[in-house]
């Protein structure tokens, strides 16, 4: 078995695609995936399966919860190696020891060629700092991420890809129930 993480784009997230957890934590069950886990309202899931693991995976559960929710949402789906992955790489370990909630790791569906990686960071025009390492961008937003010009359009329209965001809390605390 398969321990993966889904992340849900934008679910429950100021007042738009209302979902309740209970009716995703179903949802994945009927699909047939074990040990079926959410964090918090905004569409984090954990859950064990043999069957299919990344883009596949995400195309899938993106149809079937559009047909069997009338959710219209992005999956990101990362298996528990690479959850790991995104903690060891982080290259903001004082960001996480020190300001965790103004840390953000981004999923992305693609690698970003580097060049756009570089046209994101010279857009930049507050304190933040971005990294890219594969498809995750990590981003200390050191002023906060509320009124940060450095938003999800942006980084999208740089990176040429779409994109999920939690910050460092949130991704520790994945993986304490991946492990759990």
């Amino acid at each position: 078995m398969i321990t993966q993480i889904a992340l849900l784009r934008g679910v429950n997230v100021g007042g738009h695609k209302k979902v309740a957890m209970s009716d995703l934590r179903d949802f994945i069950r009927e699909l047939g995936f074990d040990g079926v886990r959410s964090l918090i309202q905004s569409g984090n899931l954990v859950f064990q399966g043999s069957a299919r693991t990344g883009a596949d995976l995400e195309r899938m559960l993106e149809v079937a919860a559009q047909e069997r929710l009338d959710l219209r949402t992005t999956f990101f789906v990362r298996t528990a190696k690479e959850w790991e992955a995104i903690i060891a790489r982080n290259p903001f370990p004082d960001a996480a020891e020190n300001d965790p909630n103004h840390l953000v790791v981004m999923c992305l569906k693609d690698t970003p060629p580097l060049n756009a990686v570089q046209a994101l960071q010279d857009a930049i025009r507050g304190p933040e700092t971005v990294r890219a390492v594969g498809r995750h961008l990590y981003i200390v937003y050191p002023a906060g991420i509320g009124r940060s010009k450095l938003t999800i359009k942006l980084i999208e329209a740089k990176l040429g890809t779409q994109g999920t965001g939690r910050n460092w809390n949130t991704v520790l605390k994945l993986a304490a129930l991946m492990e759990a």
